[in-house]
């Protein structure tokens, strides 16, 4: 027989149950908050997929961009545009609706970049590359929502990231000066897929305790940028070992 008397509880997945032991905030709003940033991510990663895949498909594009010094200085600003777009972005990542005008040109931008470096690309490693981001993302994703309702924080990689990307940028430029073969691209493509796993999991960690209701297009754009890292980064590591 039911017992009236028993307190009544909420529903677990409706995200009454804190997401970490020490959570003081109201659950269900910081649920709302992390659907909200992962919606605006899921719709960067369809723009981008469209895009690269328009990129990938329709040749003359490609072509008009190798073969053209208007195609090739428009790819060096393709190339530049996310960095350039990423600061007013920053400041203005609470201003509606210019951060969602910077957020779509840095998103498109990206996303001709991505398309270009697969139009050069053969369909089987783009392929793995696709196949082995979505397994990472999904399975240290969960990994790390699994780990924060344990009490566990991953904010103390913060500053070891940060030094790696340092280090793996002046690598890339000293290939890009100095090439070195094709064994250190496979290095630099194995550390920076490391790299930006550990990014994944700093990141979501961040985006489950420390970002403010306010700063969704900035943990959006965060997590769209260590996805996309991380494609960019195993697609070099395949490309180099498949010769």
């Amino acid at each position: 027989m039911w017992n009236w008397n028993l307190p009544y509880r909420k529903d677990v997945e409706a995200g009454a149950r804190p997401l970490y032991p020490t959570m003081l905030e109201s659950p269900e709003l910081r649920w709302a908050f992390i659907r909200k940033v992962y919606s605006i991510i899921t719709l960067q990663l369809l723009v981008t997929i469209v895009v690269a895949a328009t990129v990938v498909s329709v040749h003359p594009i490609a072509h008009f961009f190798v073969s053209t010094g208007v195609g090739l200085a428009l790819y060096i600003v393709l190339i530049i545009m996310p960095f350039l777009t990423l600061c007013p972005l920053y400041y203005y990542h609470q201003k509606h609706p210019v951060n969602f005008l910077l957020l779509g040109v840095f998103t498109i931008s990206l996303a001709f970049v991505v398309g270009l470096t697969c139009a050069f690309t053969s369909g089987k490693v783009i392929l793995e590359s696709v196949i082995l981001t979505t397994v990472i993302v999904l399975s240290l994703t969960l990994y790390t929502f699994w780990a924060a309702r344990r009490g566990h924080d991953f904010h103390f990689l913060g500053p070891f990231l940060f030094g790696a990307v340092i280090v793996l940028i002046v690598f890339a430029l000293i290939q890009i000066l100095f090439p070195l073969g094709r064994i250190s691209v496979m290095i630099y493509g194995c550390l920076a897929s490391i790299i930006f796993c550990g990014y994944i999991i700093y990141d979501t960690d961040n985006l489950i305790k420390r970002f403010s209701y306010d700063e969704y297009i900035w943990a959006a754009v965060s997590l769209y940028l260590d996805v996309i890292n991380l494609f960019l980064s195993l697609l070099t590591l395949f490309r180099a070992v498949q010769g």
